[in-house]
């Protein structure tokens, strides 16, 4: 297994018993969520960039994580803000993702409504995650 993935296991099981989503954490889903398996977290990797720093046989790299806040609701972004402010909390509660990582750095959020069944949001949240691999094996 390569160190990203790793990395995303190590996100997930940090994210178990977030607030409001309880086991409903995944990895990459692709099908729908119905209403009951809502709010929920969905993490998936956005990019993974390498940089070689000198002639060391070793690649830093920056990993780009996407953590998804999935409501339904009246106003799904309120709705999702305990979800939200819980995941963050226990990102930074272990920067360094049991010393898979440098650290861990947030850098953005957004919003978006979807179509469905009610009003549905989606909160986006972006972590930077700092790695360092061999250049020969990606562990």
């Amino acid at each position: 297994m390569t160190k990203r993935e790793q990395i995303l296991a190590r996100i997930v099981s940090n994210l178990a018993n977030t607030v409001g989503v309880g086991n409903r954490i995944y990895r990459s889903r692709i099908e729908p969520l119905a209403r009951s398996e809502t709010p929920a977290i969905v993490v998936e990797f956005v990019d993974d960039t390498a940089e070689m720093s000198g002639s060391l046989p070793y690649l830093n790299w920056r990993l780009t994580v996407q953590i998804m806040v999935i409501a339904r609701g009246l106003v799904p972004d309120q709705l999702a803000d305990p979800t939200v402010k819980s995941l963050h909390a226990k990102l930074m509660a272990d920067i360094t993702l049991n010393n898979l990582a440098f650290d861990i750095l947030p850098v953005s959020q957004t919003f978006q409504i979807v179509e469905s069944d009610q009003p549905t949001g989606i909160v986006s949240c972006l972590y930077a995650v700092r790695y360092r691999t061999s250049l020969t094996t990606l562990e």
